[in-house]
């Protein structure tokens, strides 16, 4: 409990040899006193009380501190406060989200440490941070709890890890000093290699920062988030996608093509591939895909009515065990539908695949080979058979369609060269605008240019 009713009292001799000046000050009634050996140092004292009375600092009663010392007394460390945090988000958070909030922190906490002397290798830090500190699971009485709090077995090297982190770790209160801010900055605008991160994902990693740093304003650990006033730019990078290796149409369909004949497995996922391209779909959006949001007429363009996704996220993120968890579509609500008109060349391809595996038990189009959700590992293992069988020896050298999801920016891309509206293609990607425009900024200068020339063809006519 806190009160503004402080009265500070005049220095107080007092007959003791050790200490026999004496401050004294009531708050909210109460009596608090400190002895001092010198009578400057009971002044200064004083003075410091006085300073935060007439600043308007409320005081605390039991102690008698004013609330900026009593917050820097009590100041938990970086470490407690994460891990309070990540159990904080944990039970309304997405298993994307609570994943990405433990990278982040993961990240922070080994850079905001007092020193790096003792500390254990740091693959085995990061593991135990990442895997026990900051992912939480519900205890057999309802309560979520850090999994090495939960009560099963701690391996001794995490548990040893976790102890230096915790001893070494720099309280709240040193945290919001500029330089360590900065030095944390530039340890979420790093990869693991040391080269520069992708810009959304240093804003991803900034924004579980200053929330965490908010979260220490709530709880009064902070006066304030001190993130503001610091004056720092992530180093500059690109988010552009690299054309000169996005395959274009005759490479797509010729790496379709050698999905197909790869193997029976290859015949399956011959449409998932084909969704990623004609429809620019996300592979998780695919996984979900299923007969009911299928318009798939005998001729013409058909229509996918796409309501959610099935990212796939390790087991420990989910409440239910699940290596993926449904969502809705990215960015939108809950419910939120996107319809995608498809071209006839992707129609015929999802019918013959209905007609020769039909759907899983509820209704999804694509399944794994054992069932359930197809996992990338499976599909990123046939992609890279097709890319031996569909590229040439240096091509496949090359990052030319390095992964699966090149199919969907190779989509995209065709989208915008053939002149469809950029907003419409934010719209069938399901991105925004600004997206967009992050993304294909180089193609869409091109489209511009086309634009302008069509414009001023009509503003000769019209002359």
């Amino acid at each position: 409990m806190k009160s503004y009713n402080v009265r500070i009292w005049g220095i107080r001799r007092r007959d003791s040899k050790a200490a026999p000046f004496q401050v004294r000050w009531t708050v909210a009634g109460k009596v608090h006193q400190q002895p001092f050996a010198t009578k400057t140092l009971a002044d200064a004292r004083r003075a410091k009380l006085l300073t935060a009375a007439r600043a308007g600092e409320a005081f605390d009663v039991a102690t008698g501190l004013p609330a900026s010392e009593l917050r820097e007394s009590t100041s938990p460390t970086w470490y407690e406060h994460a891990c309070a945090y990540a159990l904080m988000k944990w039970p309304h958070a997405s298993a994307k989200h609570r994943a990405s909030i433990a990278e982040a922190l993961t990240a922070l906490t080994i850079a905001l440490v007092s020193t790096s002397r003792g500390g254990p290798e740091p693959s085995v830090l990061r593991g135990a941070l990442g895997a026990w500190a900051f992912r939480v699971t519900r205890t057999d009485d309802g309560e979520h709890k850090a999994l090495k709090d939960a009560g099963g077995e701690v391996p001794g090297e995490v548990r040893r890890a976790l102890d230096w982190v915790a001893g070494v770790s720099l309280k709240m209160i040193d945290v919001a000093e500029s330089d360590n801010l900065r030095r944390a900055l530039t340890a979420l605008s790093r990869r693991l290699d040391g080269k520069p991160a992708a810009t959304n994902t240093v804003r991803r990693k900034r924004m579980v920062l200053s929330n965490a740093l908010r979260y220490a304003v709530e709880r009064d650990v902070l006066p304030a988030n001190p993130l503001g006033r610091v004056d720092w730019a992530a180093p500059d990078t690109t988010d552009e996608v690299d054309f000169q290796y996005v395959p274009g149409p005759q490479q797509a369909r010729a790496l379709l093509n050698a999905v197909r004949d790869a193997s029976a497995r290859g015949r399956h996922l011959h449409a998932f591939f084909g969704c990623l391209y004609y429809a620019a779909m996300r592979p998780s959006e695919v996984a979900s895909l299923a007969r009911r949001n299928c318009k798939l007429p005998a001729q013409g363009w058909g229509e996918l009515v796409l309501t959610q996704s099935r990212p796939e996220v390790g087991s420990g993120w989910t409440d239910d065990g699940r290596s993926f968890e449904e969502r809705g579509l990215k960015r939108r609500a809950r419910k939120a539908t996107r319809p995608v008109p498809i071209p006839p060349v992707l129609v015929s391809m999802l019918r013959a695949h209905l007609e020769e595996f039909g759907t899983a038990e509820d209704g999804r189009l694509f399944r794994a080979a054992r069932g359930g959700r197809v996992r990338s590992t499976e599909y990123a293992e046939l992609w890279q058979k097709a890319r031996e069988a569909a590229l040439t020896p240096e091509e496949a050298e090359t990052p030319l369609a390095e992964v699966p999801y090149s199919l969907r920016h190779a989509g995209v891309s065709l989208w915008i060269k053939a002149g469809v509206d950029p907003v419409e293609v934010a719209r069938r990607a399901g991105h925004s605008p600004a997206v967009l425009w992050r993304f294909y900024a180089k193609i869409l200068r091109g489209h511009q240019s086309v634009s302008n020339q069509m414009i001023d063809a009509a503003l000769a006519d019209g002359g």
